[in-house]
C-alpha cells in the first residue's frame, strides 16, 4: 500500500515538474518573441530620421507633419511593455502615413533615389514586423491557454506565472490595416 501512495505522490511531482518546465518554455518564448519585436522596432526608429532629413530637403513648410513624425518616435521610444508599445507603434504608423503621402504630394521628392530607397527599407521593416507581432501574439496566445488549462490552472498563479497582453496596434490601427487602398488611374 505505502508503495501505490510513493507510487502516486511520484506521478504528481512528475507532472508538476513537466508542466513546470513547459510553462517556463512558454513564457521565455514570449519573450523571445517580444524581443524579436524590439528589433524591429529599433530598425524603423533608426530609419526615420533619415526620412526626416531627406523630406526636409524638400518639403521646408510642412513643419507639423514631420514635428509629428519625431513627437511619436520619442513617444515610442519611451513606451514600455506590449500595450504601451502597440499604441506608441499604431500613432507612429499614422504619422509615418502622412509623411510618405507628402511624397505624393511633391513629385521632386517622390523621384528621389534616397526617398524611394528609404520607403523600400521601411517597408521592408514593416514586413518583418508584421511577421514578429504574429509570432509574438501566437506565443501569447499558447502561454495563456496553457497556464489556463487544468490542472496547471491550479498552480499557475502561485508559481508567478501571469497571462501575457497582446501586441495591439489598435482600432484605429486596424481599420487603417482593414480598408483596402483606393487605386486610381
Amino acid at each position: 500500500m505505502d508503495w501505490v501512495v510513493w507510487g502516486i505522490v511520484a506521478l504528481v511531482a512528475l507532472y508538476a515538474v513537466s508542466a513546470y518546465n513547459g510553462l517556463v518554455s512558454l513564457r521565455a518564448r514570449v519573450a523571445q518573441a517580444f524581443a524579436d519585436i524590439d528589433v524591429q522596432l529599433k530598425q524603423r526608429h533608426d530609419l526615420i530620421p533619415n526620412l526626416i532629413e531627406t523630406v526636409k530637403g524638400y518639403v521646408s513648410h510642412e513643419r507639423e507633419t514631420l514635428q509629428a513624425v519625431v513627437e511619436t518616435r520619442n513617444a515610442a521610444l519611451r513606451a514600455q511593455g506590449p500595450a504601451d508599445q502597440a499604441a506608441a507603434e499604431g500613432a507612429l504608423s499614422g504619422a509615418l502615413g502622412r509623411l510618405l503621402a507628402l511624397g505624393e504630394a511633391y513629385p521632386d521628392l517622390k523621384a528621389s533615389t534616397n526617398f524611394q530607397q528609404l520607403q523600400t527599407d521601411l517597408a521592408a521593416i514593416e514586413d518583418k514586423l508584421a511577421a514578429a507581432r504574429r509570432f509574438f501574439n501566437n506565443g501569447v496566445a499558447e502561454y495563456n491557454a496553457a497556464i489556463q488549462h487544468f490542472p496547471a490552472v491550479l498552480f499557475a498563479g502561485l508559481m508567478g506565472f501571469r497571462p501575457q497582453t497582446f501586441f495591439d496596434l489598435g482600432e484605429a490601427q486596424r481599420q487603417a490595416l482593414e480598408t483596402p487602398p483606393k487605386v486610381a488611374f
